[in-house]
């Protein structure tokens, strides 16, 4: 293992480093995400209008189909300064079809804002990038929005952030009034009131505690302080003894407690209303982690994969950074960098340890949404945007040849809703290919393959807005107009049960022969913790004994069963967890050949699935809420979608229903929904993996594919 001692940071180096914030924006759709971002930029000076997202102006939704929609398609990055700290911030999608962007923000972030509706609390995609912030080991701070909306109820969204999410939440505050009476806040740990205030200035302004509130007031302040004191145990003990604490002591205690995942600080207010964004400013500074304070990153030695490499946060160490986005741009790709450590110049030659290529930056930038500052150099702890690195795709590692270095990259998710695509003119097939390709690079969860049988290019996605969104850029962006057929589901298949295959490849007929036999156990592949990073979808165990099968011909016998899971056979869905062990086989001395044991492991595989498989389906967590009138004709609607309802909850008049569907059953669902409830209803999905299809199902399936 190879190991690093952190350099010696001088002070500028150091007060530069500890005056960073890389934090993201993240939440379920219209939450409030981008309204939270626009006011920041606001307040801090970055813009001098508010921009909003419901008159499709807002800076961080640029995009057309964003202004069009009112929702967040792509990750936004920008930066800004309050009280001298540089705040760089990346608003985060909130539709579950764009969850890839989530993905590779949370990677290179620091710390995270989670916004929170004040009526709905956690929502199905709140849960969705909790989990995902968790993956990635993100600490967090929360913000209850939407204070005065009617409906509003701040310790019942609270409540569920800590249930629903399984987190040590902690009020930092309590609103004042509620709904369209909502006009101020109380500071737990300050101890201190505060009156909303119209204008230009602060936003805020002192007053007292109400006389009402102050028994709950320090009720709450008592379970705050017993929360985040849990992180010391000399804290614990002074607690336990009924000793006070200073707001300097409980700053830091918070502050340690949120970098260490082990407590939540929870916050409130209106985005829209500027109510509680310069206190939540303020919190991102005093709570959120530093470059510095998130340490050192853990990479692994392109020559040793078992060999660990430490790049800590200094100018001084070797340039590592990760490439965690790629716009396709006419005058060059856009390739977005966190620099973890090191210096990047413009001009500088870098080197992708993937590729093993050297590339050139051309310019170098800071970007404001779709605005870009052009800069010299960048350094440890920031991100930035470069043009020049034509190889470069998202989740690879730039570093220097001489010190190279891998880091950690990202998973993306399967996509679970595939169409046909052609041009409509046969002059822009070409054309349309090039764009594609294009269109994946940016978007790693945007797949493109060819249907073998006939020969359609097929594009893949996380649904049908997704996909919807890219064929419509395609013909309004790049001019290139596309006939689309009917949403496909993305189905896959496993194999049932163990089967001890013997596949032969035997030609001997004069001249060159082929000569191969191969015995494999096939069985299904039951993942465990370790294996669930793994991308392959086939566990191949080489377990050859006594060299009955040289080992030089051993990776084809494994390439030919992957090429085959990779295929799906005669109905052409890929096939999923299965393992494969090679166990014994015979070979030539002339007329064997890697060919020929390719084409044996082909052979096994095709046998051993052959009657022996189950479809699997993609399945949704899906979420409805709709009036209560209403709700004996949307649970018999989704009873016809072979749903399987876990729970129905009630909020107020309001029904909440939720549950597994398989997303077969769910296409034009928004139009049902408005039809069923007067339009009053809606409904959100999350994927929930893959199931096996009812039998009488598969029959059809399959009696259709292969027709």
């Amino acid at each position: 293992m190879t190991t690093a001692t952190a350099p010696e940071l001088d002070k500028k180096e150091e007060h530069r480093l500890r005056n960073i914030r890389n934090i993201g924006i993240m939440a379920h759709i219209d939450a409030g995400k981008t309204t939270v971002s626009e006011r920041i930029l606001y307040i801090t000076g970055r813009t001098h209008k508010i921009g909003e997202v419901h008159d499709g102006e807002a800076t961080m939704d640029f995009m057309e189909d964003e202004k069009n929609r009112g929702i967040t398609i792509a990750s936004a990055a920008t930066q800004c300064m309050w009280k001298d700290i540089q705040v760089n911030i990346i608003d985060t999608p909130g539709h579950v079809d764009f969850t890839v962007e989530v993905e590779r923000s949370l990677r290179v972030l620091d710390g995270a804002v989670a916004v929170f509706d004040g009526v709905a609390g956690v929502e199905a995609q709140s849960e969705t990038v909790w989990r995902q912030a968790d993956r990635y080991g993100v600490p967090r701070i929360c913000f209850i929005n939407k204070l005065d909306r009617t409906g509003a109820d701040f310790d019942k969204a609270f409540d569920s952030i800590h249930h629903r999410l399984q987190c040590n939440a902690v009020r930092m505050q309590i609103p004042l009034g509620i709904e369209k009476d909502f006009y101020g806040l109380v500071d737990l740990l300050e101890m201190k009131a505060y009156r909303f205030t119209e204008g230009d200035g602060p936003g805020i302004e002192d007053m007292e505690i109400p006389d009402d509130v102050k028994e709950l007031v320090n009720d709450r302040r008592a379970e705050m302080i017993e929360k985040i004191v849990e992180i010391d145990d000399d804290l614990v003990e002074r607690f336990l003894d009924g000793g006070d604490f200073t707001v300097a002591e409980l700053k830091e205690a918070t502050r340690r407690a949120t970098l260490a995942g082990h407590a939540i600080p929870v916050f409130c207010g209106s985005a829209l209303h500027d109510k509680g964004v310069h206190p939540l400013l303020d919190a991102v500074v005093d709570y959120m982690p530093s470059p510095i304070h998130k340490g050192s990153v853990t990479g692994m030695d392109p020559k040793d994969e078992n060999a660990e490499i430490l790049r800590h946060p200094s100018c001084e160490e070797p340039l590592a950074a990760l490439a965690f986005k790629t716009i396709a741009d006419p005058n060059g790709d856009l390739t977005f960098l966190r620099i973890y450590s090191g210096t990047l110049n413009r001009g500088d030659q870098v080197y992708n340890p993937r590729t093993r290529k050297k590339e050139r930056v051309g310019r170098l930038m800071f970007m404001h949404a779709n605005t870009r500052e052009a800069v010299d150099q960048v350094k440890s702890g920031e991100i930035c945007a470069v043009v020049g690195l034509k190889d470069t795709i998202t989740g690879d590692t730039v570093c220097e040849q001489k010190q190279p270095v891998i880091l950690e990259s990202m998973t993306f998710p399967e996509a679970v809703i595939s169409m046909s695509i052609e041009p409509k003119s046969m002059g822009d097939r070409d054309k349309l290919g090039d764009l594609l390709t294009q269109l994946h690079r940016e978007d790693p969860s945007f797949r493109v393959m060819t249907d073998q049988e006939t020969d359609e290019t097929v594009i893949a996605g996380m649904g049908e807005l997704h996909l919807e969104i890219i064929t419509t850029r395609i013909g309004r962006d790049y001019k290139i107009p596309v006939t689309v057929g009917a949403p496909r589901v993305a189905y896959r298949q496993t194999i049932n049960a163990e089967v001890d295959i013997e596949g032969k490849q035997i030609k001997q007929s004069g001249g060159s022969g082929q000569y191969a036999v191969v015995n494999v156990k096939f069985r299904p592949w039951v993942r465990t913790e370790e294996d669930e990073d793994k991308e392959t979808n086939t566990n191949f165990i080489d377990s050859i004994k006594g060299g009955v099968i040289p080992t030089t011909y051993i990776p084809a016998v494994r390439k030919g069963i992957e090429e085959m899971s990779k295929s799906g056979g005669a109905l052409g869905w890929p096939f999923v967890n299965i393992e494969a062990e090679l166990h014994y086989g015979k070979s030539h001395d002339v007329d064997s050949s890697e060919l020929a044991f390719n084409l044996a492991g082909q052979r096994a595989f095709r046998d051993a699935v052959n009657a022996n498989f189950t479809v699997l389906e993609p399945v949704m967590k899906i979420v409805v809420q709709a009036p209560e009138e209403f709700l004996g004709d949307v649970i018999g609607d989704l009873n016809t979608r072979r749903v399987s309802i876990d729970e129905i909850t009630m909020d107020g008049m309001i029904r909440e229903v939720s549950g597994k569907v398989p997303i077969a059953e769910m296409f034009s669902y928004a139009g049902t929904i408005r039809g069923l409830t007067q339009g009053r209803g809606s409904f959100s999905m999350e994927p929930a993996g893959y199931e096996a299809v009812p039998s009488y199902i598969q029959e059809e399936l399959v009696k259709e594919r292969l027709k």
